[in-house]
């Protein structure tokens, strides 16, 4: 098992599905045994609602943005690099919903197709 800086290597990261898409970010972690000699890390939280724990303008961000959190299972992890690689597709895990409403908007703007 490799050690990684969670602060560093994981939160805020884009995650990728097993596909390559770009399906949304590593919010928040649910840790298990932090009191322990073992703490280790159970899941990703993806969405608005993660973005509570950050704070006076995490709180009102996740109250503008109003979407639904996500629960991905550490298992679905593959890899840890400049992203973090699941396992399924974002479809599989009901992530990137946010990225699908937006591409349309997204899509009309000038330079978007580069």
């Amino acid at each position: 098992m490799t050690d990684i800086d969670l602060g560093l290597g994981v939160l805020d990261h884009q995650l990728l599905d097993c596909d390559g898409r770009r399906c949304g970010n590593v919010d928040d972690l649910e840790l298990e045994g932090v009191g322990g000699s073992e703490p280790r890390v159970v899941a990703i939280l993806s969405g608005p609602p993660a973005w509570k724990g950050r704070g006076r303008l995490g709180r009102l961000a996740s109250w503008l943005a109003r979407g639904r959190l996500v629960r991905v299972p550490w298992d679905e992890v593959t890899e840890v690099a400049a992203g973090v690689v699941l396992r399924s597709t974002a479809t599989e895990l009901r992530l990137g919903r946010g990225d699908d409403r937006l591409r349309a908007w997204i899509e009309k703007l000038p330079g978007s197709s580069r």
